[in-house]
């Protein structure tokens, strides 16, 4: 007879335990994995508040009324929404349309595709076994752009972002993105009796943290449309000097105290917007005097001419008196060097110790395309002064140039605001801006040449690295001329007292002179055409 018993005789091991020792031994553990669950649903749940309080209130109607009841208070939200936007439509578009727009596309195109886009386009990273994404903190909707916050895992740097910013835009189906470091916004002026508990409060909400940043995909180009010249402020605050738009649709204030301007584009990109964008800023100061405007238009007075009557001094004609108005510049800025010493450190304008604007219309006539090189070094030394020494001392340069070459660049770094229009090499825009400026977002190379597209440019300041993408306001010829007459400069008078009449010839094309600084095969090469 077959035995069919098994030769080894496998028995799991039980030992009775009391429930009492199971509860002390795995209840802990239970509750540790409970309370660690809810608190990480408690910033999800802060985050989405608005959806989880809508939510809840459509249940507990249809749970205490029934169906009927919601739906008739869901269309008389809606009669009062559209009512809203009718009435008021900027607020309702702020604190309705926005956020809702915002929590759409989280759930539908960030937080879907989240996984899938960041570990193709490289920024995953792996540590013992587990995968390691960058956080979506939040999604802010403008009404031009999505801003992602970003939390970095550890061992990353913004680089890599910048570097990854191409492959980004276009996985999340946009043309650009753009990557920021530190907050979009400033902590607001706190006023009245809970200002000194809401400074504590802001101290908090925008204290540094290196770990974060912010991804900005564009939904729209707002800036396709020309922007109107800005209100002349009545008092010019050189601190924020209206002259742009930007891609978040706010004005662009441009910091012009202690501050030096370095304009570069192509032919017919809009140098001449960003110019006159900042004498118009000016303007009020120009007509009391707090401010002197100087100008030097090295191709015969084309572009500043009609705007004569702004200019205390102005030259446009031969390469002398330009220099030598660059020379007593130089001796006005020893003579305030001089009364400041001991006494302050940065100017403050004032009637009797206004701000000298120096425009120079085209720096590479200056600094490169001089004939006569004692001329050339002397006008190089100048600016070299004033561009290291003045911005302290009220004493501030903007000049513009179409083309970046080695001398202009040489002077680059003393420009603390630069501005890169429509250029025509890849190369120019790290020559402009700064080494790895086109990496960040900077694609003067690639704006268009289109006439309606004239002005839009990119940014690049002092204590912000990243470039700003704006576009300049446009005034026409007509405006300028009534703006020159409105706000003409004071005529200043001589050291003996006697007025000294200002010249206020106006440059006309059939008018005689003496000539443009240039010959015309250089001015033809500056206006994009080819050397005679």
């Amino acid at each position: 007879m077959k035995n069919n018993a098994p030769l080894v005789n496998f028995r799991r091991l039980s030992v009775p335990l009391p429930w009492w020792l199971v509860i002390w031994v795995v209840g802990p553990y239970l509750v540790f994995k409970a309370v660690r669950a809810l608190l990480r649903l408690v910033p999800v749940a802060c985050r989405n508040w608005c959806s989880l309080a809508v939510t809840g209130g459509g249940l507990w109607l249809w749970y205490r009324h029934g169906l009927l009841v919601m739906v008739l208070v869901l269309l008389a939200v809606a009669g009062v929404g559209v009512l809203w936007w009718w009435r008021w439509p900027w607020p309702f578009q702020r604190l309705v349309l926005l956020p809702l727009l915002a929590w759409w596309r989280r759930l539908t195109v960030y937080r879907l595709h989240w996984r899938e886009a960041l570990d193709l386009c490289g920024l995953s990273e792996r540590f013992d076994g587990t995968r390691i994404m960058p956080r979506l903190l939040a999604v802010r909707c403008t009404p031009a752009a999505d801003e992602l916050l970003v939390r970095m895992p550890r061992g990353q740097n913004p680089d890599l972002y910048h570097q990854a910013s191409a492959n980004l835009a276009h996985s999340f189906n946009a043309r650009q993105c753009r990557v920021y470091i530190g907050h979009r916004t400033s902590p607001p002026a706190r006023t009245g009796r809970l200002a000194r508990l809401l400074r504590v409060v802001d101290r908090v909400r925008f204290r540094d943290r290196p770990r974060l940043v912010w991804l900005v995909f564009p939904r729209r180009d707002p800036l396709r449309s020309v922007v109107p010249s800005f209100p002349v402020p009545f008092e010019p605050d050189f601190e924020r000097l209206p002259i742009a738009l930007g891609e978040d649709l706010r004005v662009f204030a441009l910091r012009l105290l202690a501050t030096h301007v370095l304009i570069v584009g192509a032919t017919r990109a809009g140098k001449g917007s960003v110019q006159w964008s900042l004498v118009r800023a000016l303007a009020f100061g120009i007509r009391s005097g707090l401010v002197r405007l100087w100008g030097i238009d090295p191709k015969g007075g084309v572009e500043l001419s009609i705007g004569r009557e702004l200019f205390s001094r102005y030259e446009y004609t031969d390469p002398a008196p330009m220099v030598a108005m660059l020379e007593d510049l130089v001796a006005l800025m020893r003579e305030r060097q001089a009364r400041m010493q001991g006494a302050v450190r940065v100017h403050t304008p004032t009637l009797a110790e206004p701000l000298y604007v120096l425009v120079v219309d085209e720096l590479l006539a200056l600094v490169a395309l001089l004939q006569d090189t004692e001329l050339r070094n002397r006008a190089r030394s100048a600016l070299a002064l004033l561009l290291t020494q003045g911005a302290g001392l009220g004493f501030l340069v903007i000049g513009a140039t179409q083309d970046p070459r080695k001398e202009v660049v040489e002077l680059r770094d003393f420009f603390p605001a630069r501005i890169a229009l429509r250029v025509n090499e890849r190369n120019h825009v790290d020559l402009i801006l700064g080494d790895g400026a086109r990496n960040r977002g900077a694609l003067a190379d690639q704006l268009s040449a289109d006439p309606s597209m004239r002005g839009i440019g990119y940014v690049v300041l002092d204590d912000r690295p990243e470039p700003l993408r704006v576009r300049f306001s446009y005034l026409p010829d007509d405006e300028i001329r009534e703006m020159a007459v409105e706000f003409a400069a004071p005529v200043q008078a001589s050291p003996a007292g006697a007025p000294k009449q200002r010249d206020k010839r106006t440059y006309r094309p059939g008018r005689q002179s003496a000539g443009p600084l240039l010959p015309e095969s250089l001015a033809g090469l500056l206006d994009g055409g080819e050397p005679a």
